[in-house]
């Protein structure tokens, strides 16, 4: 929750404490709207004029945070009364057609008898603890993109770029945007087939958000953005193998470090590949390594331009999606996740495209991200192939994690439209526990090469 007095002291200490930049994103007076106009982050406080979109008072309330939840456990819907408005469907299309991307208007006349889109109350409840808002502020008029936007300075712990002036900026937004400073999850993968068919790939995750560490700062930030840990539970004949990733900030600086355990073998090896459109096994070939969080990585291979924002339809508190009371089978139907636990809402989302440039290689020739203007989280990514055909469509049900806080995926999926498959990771309904914040920080030695063999032994 904001407190007024504390935002307004915060915003005058820094008006103080940092000069204008000649080389700042925007000037002193731009960044004064930020918790006036603007929300901390940048998003618009206002609603819309239909009233559809409803203004933004501070996020989610603490009254309305369920008191059974206890961290580690799967997260209870704090809206367990809310209703569709309506639903949209083949018969309606046209209606919304104006809110849709044109990826979810391809799942329409892909599955145009199964995929629907149930549009709930939207509810504004993106929240950031109060010394992001804090960093925002000073980040505005310091941060800067450097090396043709391949990296940035001036920012951290914080959204470097909150009144983005490109879709470089906006992209930046994205790839740092708060998510926790250390997340423990165990989660499952899985590839469904054409025919419905799918086997689960289950994984221990541990990520520590480098970035976003308490009592850090620009300098130690050694262009490490976060460092990244995965274990293999099952299958019996993939269990015991790891994955080590440190993600950097600029990868053309410093491409991105990662490494691999393969338990058969018994060794560690580097993984110099892990990027950009390299395939990741566990998702049959429907996820590229730079499709992982929607979008992420070096952003030198397109050219980004911030197309405005619009108002789009976009999976919004998908509670019941993740929540404990589904089986797997409830969830992973034929052609694309069971549209009766979905819950999707009206937003104002920053449209990004990224044009690939002319000799850079990669399978997706042009990608659409639509970003969360409150969270700045990408909700939908289109994604075209050589020809220019869409292809691919990802969208992420997002949730409010409301013990951090922050607005993050609970599920992503990843649609193949030609191949008539798709992806899902982040499954952990039938896991005891969900997803830990709450798990004492590692040293950063933690993530060594060294530890992939012990820990990752079967």
């Amino acid at each position: 929750m904001i407190e007024s007095s504390r935002w307004l002291l915060a915003t005058l200490m820094l008006a103080v404490t940092f000069p204008v930049s000649l080389n700042a994103a925007v000037s002193e007076q731009e960044a004064r709207r930020l918790g006036k106009d603007l929300t901390p982050i940048g998003a618009e406080k206002s609603g819309n004029k239909e009233g559809t979109i409803p203004a933004w008072s501070g996020g989610i309330k603490e009254g309305e945070i369920p008191k059974a939840f206890k961290p580690g456990m799967h997260y209870p819907n704090p809206f367990p009364d809310d209703k569709p408005l309506f639903v949209i469907d083949k018969s309606n299309l046209d209606k919304h057609r104006d809110k849709l991307t044109d990826g979810q208007l391809a799942l329409f006349k892909t599955y145009p008898d199964t995929f629907k889109m149930p549009v709930y109350k939207t509810r504004r409840t993106a929240r950031q603890p109060e010394r992001i808002y804090y960093n925002t502020q000073a980040a505005a008029t310091k941060a800067e993109l450097l090396d043709g936007g391949n990296g940035f300075k001036g920012a951290y712990d914080a959204y470097p770029f909150p009144i983005p002036q490109n879709g470089l900026e906006a992209i930046w937004n994205h790839i740092v945007r708060y998510r926790g400073e250390y997340v423990v999850r165990r989660a499952s993968e899985v590839a469904v087939q054409r025919s419905g068919a799918y086997s689960l790939v289950t994984s221990q995750q541990e990520a520590l958000l480098n970035y976003n560490l308490p009592g850090g700062s620009e300098q130690s930030l050694d262009n490490t953005i976060f460092y990244y840990l995965s274990f293999t539970r099952s299958p019996a004949r993939l269990a015991g193998g790891a994955v080590l990733i440190y993600e950097t900030l600029n990868q053309i600086k410093q491409p991105r470090q990662a490494w691999g355990y393969n338990a058969g073998q018994r060794r560690v090896r580097r993984a110099p590949n892990l990027s950009y459109d390299t395939p990741i096994a566990a998702s049959d070939g429907l996820r590229t390594a730079d499709d992982t969080d929607i979008y992420n990585g070096a952003p030198d291979r397109y050219n980004w331009v911030l197309k405005g924002k619009k108002e789009i339809y976009i999976p919004y508190h998908n509670y019941e999606l993740v929540s404990p009371k589904l089986k797997y089978k409830d969830i992973l139907t034929q052609g694309h996740v069971n549209p009766e636990h979905t819950r999707y809402e009206l937003h104002r989302v920053w449209v990004v495209e990224g044009q690939l440039k002319p000799g850079s290689r990669h399978v997706y020739s042009k990608r659409v991200l639509y970003l969360d203007e409150d969270s700045w989280g990408a909700a939908v990514l289109d994604q075209y192939d050589s020809r220019g055909n869409l292809w691919r469509v990802s969208m992420a049900y997002l949730i409010n994690y409301y013990d951090r806080p922050t607005v993050w995926t609970g599920l992503d999926v990843f649609h193949d439209l030609q191949a008539r498959r798709y992806h899902v990771q982040g499954l952990a309904n039938e896991e005891l526990s969900y997803i830990d914040f709450e798990r004492a920080i590692p040293p950063k030695n933690y993530f060594k090469p060294s530890t992939l063999r012990r820990r990752g032994r079967r």
